[in-house]
């Protein structure tokens, strides 16, 4: 599997304080089925973080994980806050890419009841050639509030990436209910960790897809899409699978929402 948005990489963030800290969330990771980590660092006021550091850190990183035999690659890549797109200059911005050479960005929407230019700046970036991946948005209060927006940001091309652990509960009730709504209505591209440590918030994505009943999307959220978007080509087509509805009878293309 791929982990498209994790924060391995050390002490430039809220992710793992050392290197010994990294490898052990990758340990775990590749205890989970992880072969491919993509080190999503925040990229926001926060934390400035910038393409050089990034990649010097999944070099480091890298070496050791080979030196301590975990079978672990680590690729570069960033999770930029939507209020520091507009000040990163285009050339910077490619080499945030997911991957580091492809053209797809991870952009993280504000955890604020109001997102009034999340449309403009998705739509901006993709005038510039690029491609958005959403991270989270089952964990935004915009979309909460008001749906539409997010319709109209995945009917124009924007990808989704939800993490693994709102499927089953680990971010509240309304969080878990809006990403079963998401999964339903085919608006879902890819499941991840987001994972920031090797214990409190660890790698890892099968056993909650296992546990939402939606197993039988498994390969295409964590293997087909991850590995296009990294290639920088076009998702495959979602296949046309039986899932287990969170009551336990199986319906094509269908959910029952979890109870509240």
């Amino acid at each position: 599997m791929t982990d498209l948005h994790c924060h391995v990489l050390p002490g430039i963030d809220d992710g793992p304080e050392t290197i010994e800290d990294s490898v052990a969330l990758a340990r775990a990771a590749s205890a989970a089925g992880t072969r491919i980590l993509v080190a999503t660092s925040h990229v926001c006021w926060n934390y400035r973080n910038d393409s050089h550091t990034i990649r010097r850190l999944v070099a480091e990183l890298n070496a050791r994980l080979a030196a301590n035999n975990v079978a672990v690659e680590v690729r570069a890549g960033a999770e930029i806050a939507m209020t520091r797109v507009v000040d990163i200059d285009p050339s910077e911005l490619s080499r945030l890419t997911l991957g580091g050479g492809g053209r797809y960005l991870l952009i993280e929407p504000p955890f604020t009841p109001m997102a009034s230019d999340i449309e403009t700046v998705v739509f901006d970036l993709q005038r510039r050639g690029f491609r958005v991946v959403l991270a989270h948005p089952e964990r935004c209060p915009a979309f909460h509030r008001d749906r539409r927006a997010l319709d109209t940001l995945v009917g124009a091309g924007v990808l989704t990436s939800i993490t693994a652990g709102s499927l089953v509960g680990r971010f509240g009730r309304d969080v878990r209910r809006f990403a079963f709504e998401l999964v339903r209505d085919g608006m879902v591209h890819n499941v991840a960790s987001d994972a920031h440590d090797h214990s409190r918030r660890p790698p890892g994505t099968a056993s909650e897809i296992e546990e939402a009943g939606i197993a039988p999307l498994e390969d295409w959220l964590t293997i087909a899409v991850p590995q296009a978007i990294l290639a920088g080509t076009d998702i495959p087509q979602r296949p046309q699978v039986d899932v287990l509805t969170s009551r336990g009878g199986r319906h094509k293309s269908r959910w029952r929402l979890p109870r509240r």
